[in-house]
């Protein structure tokens, strides 16, 4: 037994949590630097190498359907990354975290027939609108830009979780998810290529670490959960990230919060643990692949 088999399946949960975030937060200071295309590009290419390495997919011997899924499930995931971290040029990381939330939450409800759960996105919606100080900031001022690329992001996640399902049934192991990166790569490379001359040993040392921290730690580690742990639980844990997108964002970058975006902050929570944790019956995965 491994130490990692020996950790209780929630703290794998949490850690790859905190590992998200934290490499999200390290995104946000390399976008500046090289832009957002070449932040995604960076980080999907060496977490496509790494993914390679170890699960060693085949190419042959899957079906037309089955490359098209994995293929959508690329795409899926290579402008969800695209999208969000064009956000953290606009927004902190924890206001983009929450409304990218947005995504799952909704998916999540519309697959319930529970009043409640409708609620609950309401709730969340008026969480979003506090954390982005629509009520407090002219319109002209609010970062529409960053709003926008969250909410795309968001619509990209929810077609991940739906795809990720797909993909799964379709392949063994990590290999859907590796061939998957591929996609991704090629899919965001035309963002990216144009910064490749500006890459330099720093940047490069930042994308290996953020492959790391956002990519192959977390996935391994929900893996490994995920076949001793229940989704209703799963889905509570995961309502924690907007929080610990906006802590990794105090420590990491100095980004603080104003009490109405906490607010905010804390309606998306509540509805999120609500939707897809207390109130799940079905992963939204497995529903959405029924």
């Amino acid at each position: 037994m491994t130490t990692a088999d020996r950790l209780p399946a929630p703290v794998l949960v949490l850690a790859g949590i905190v590992s998200v975030q934290f490499g999200g937060a390290l995104a946000a200071t390399l976008v500046p630097q090289i832009g957002a295309g070449g932040s995604v590009v960076m980080r999907l290419l060496f977490a496509t190498i790494v993914l390679l390495a170890v699960a060693r997919p085949r190419l042959r011997g899957h079906s037309r359907r089955a490359w098209a899924t994995v293929g959508a499930f690329g795409v899926a995931l290579g402008l969800m990354n695209f999208a969000f971290y064009g956000s953290l040029a606009h927004l902190p990381i924890g206001v983009a975290v929450t409304i990218e939330f947005i995504g799952p939450l909704a998916l999540a409800a519309s697959l319930s027939r529970r009043l409640l759960d409708g609620l609950a996105v309401l709730a969340a919606a008026v969480g979003v609108v506090l954390i982005s100080e629509a009520l407090d900031v002219p319109l002209a001022e609010l970062e529409w830009v960053g709003i926008l690329l969250a909410l795309t992001a968001g619509g990209f996640w929810a077609a991940y979780i739906v795809l990720s399902g797909r993909t799964g049934a379709e392949f063994p192991r990590l290999e859907g998810l590796a061939l998957a990166m591929v996609f991704a790569t090629l899919v965001t490379l035309p963002f990216g290529v144009a910064s490749v001359p500006s890459w330099t040993a720093e940047t490069l040392l930042k994308g290996l670490g953020i492959a790391v921290l956002s990519s192959v730690l977390p996935y391994s580690l929900e893996l490994l959960a995920l076949r001793r742990l229940r989704a209703q639980v799963f889905g509570i844990l995961l309502s924690l990230e907007p929080a610990c997108a906006a802590l990794a964002g105090l420590l990491v970058l100095g980004q603080r919060l104003a009490p109405g975006q906490l607010a905010g902050m804390a309606l998306v929570v509540a509805a999120s643990a609500l939707v897809l944790g207390l109130g799940a019956r079905k992963d939204p995965a497995e529903a959405a692949a029924a």
